[in-house]
């Protein structure tokens, strides 16, 4: 058999009929999922986006005919206007955005070019929401349209929690449901004690205490809260947190004393994960200190519940009980050093695919 021969018969064995839909194939997607982030700071863009954060299940585990009255006739009329000023007082006014949605923006692309030579033009990087825009379902369908029958998701948390990893992962498997041909799809797995981010956030920290006047008597490590129940019913949210601080504790060489660990942003009437970063600052200030500093290593990128929270409200309270001087250490975010962990992440996750 002649090789032109060959060929036409290839060409034979593929062709489709007039009326065959395109199907694009081939491609690897990589798909980054934060939080979220409300469109605006008036009452109904905030109240939009409150709505649809609180009325997860994963978030708040309350029977619904208990938390439905109290959610629509009490928080959604009072809450909105509240946060509304308090993500005013961070919001990137030049791109009229959150910063959440900017910082997680940057990291995707500046990931995609750290892993550029990996790319023999099959990978492709996006980012989503859980709550708010871009959405998670869009996201999923561009990459499909570029081609990619397999995808990546990467929920950065770098602990795991069922209100954080699982419900981004819920929705990306909601938007599969709806899908004929469903791309083969991977989860990166939790990285709270990859030597690569404790390493990031060992050497993030040591610069930023570098660049302050001050040399601060005590360095809280604050997480994000979560119920006290939810762990009790087998959440690994709370484990994941302190081996996390640690190992940063163990690379930093800092006692117990000089690096606490505490939990934030505790809401409503039930006992969350204590200490309390909140009542520790107060009881820290209160005891003489007269200096500290905070950092978040929960967070891969700062949002409200960093600079608002802790650089705004525990600054305040600390100044406001003796405390003298005070600082916050960033988060990751887009630096070189937080993008070195995202691609160790994904590189890792991809073995096999490329």
């Amino acid at each position: 058999m002649t090789a032109d021969i060959a060929a036409a018969r290839s060409r034979e064995a593929v062709r489709l009929p007039p009326d065959h839909p395109t199907a694009k194939s081939g491609r690897i997607g990589v798909l980054l999922m934060n939080l979220g982030t409300p469109e605006g700071t008036s009452y109904w863009p905030m109240r939009t986006y409150l709505k649809e954060f609180l009325s997860d299940r994963r978030v708040i585990e309350e029977p619904r005919w208990k938390w439905w009255p109290i959610l629509n006739l009490i928080i959604l009329s009072t809450r909105p206007g509240r946060k509304g000023k308090d993500y005013a007082s961070i919001w990137n006014k030049e791109r009229d955005e959150g910063p959440l949605k900017t910082i997680t923006r940057s990291q995707t692309e500046k990931l995609a070019e750290r892993l550029k030579s990996l790319d023999d033009g099959r990978l492709v990087f996006d980012w989503a929401m859980r709550y708010g825009l871009p959405d998670v379902k869009s996201r999923l369908k561009a990459l499909l349209d570029q081609g990619c029958d397999r995808i990546l998701l990467v929920p950065l948390y770098p602990q795991y929690a069922a209100a954080t990893s699982a419900t981004a992962c819920d929705q990306a498997f909601r938007a599969l449901m709806e899908m004929r041909w469903q791309p083969t799809v991977r989860v990166s797995h939790p990285y709270y004690e990859d030597p690569a981010y404790i390493g990031a956030l060992a050497a993030s920290m040591r610069a930023s205490l570098a660049k302050l006047d001050f040399e601060p008597e005590v360095i809280l490590c604050s997480f994000h809260g979560m119920p006290k129940s939810y762990l009790l019913k087998g959440d690994p949210y709370y484990c994941q947190c302190v081996r996390t601080w640690r190992l940063l504790r163990a690379e930093l060489g800092f006692s117990e004393e000089r690096f606490p660990l505490t939990f934030q942003s505790r809401f409503g009437p039930d006992e969350w994960l204590k200490p309390y970063t909140d009542e520790t600052v107060k009881a820290l200030a209160q005891a003489g200190k007269k200096s500290m500093a905070i950092v978040a290593p929960g967070f891969s990128a700062d949002c409200l519940e960093t600079l608002e929270e802790l650089d705004g409200e525990n600054r305040e309270i600390f100044l406001h009980n003796g405390g003298e001087t005070f600082a916050y250490l960033p988060c990751l975010n887009d630096t070189p050093e937080g993008i070195d962990v995202l691609a160790t992440v994904v590189r890792r996750e991809l073995m096999g695919w490329l």
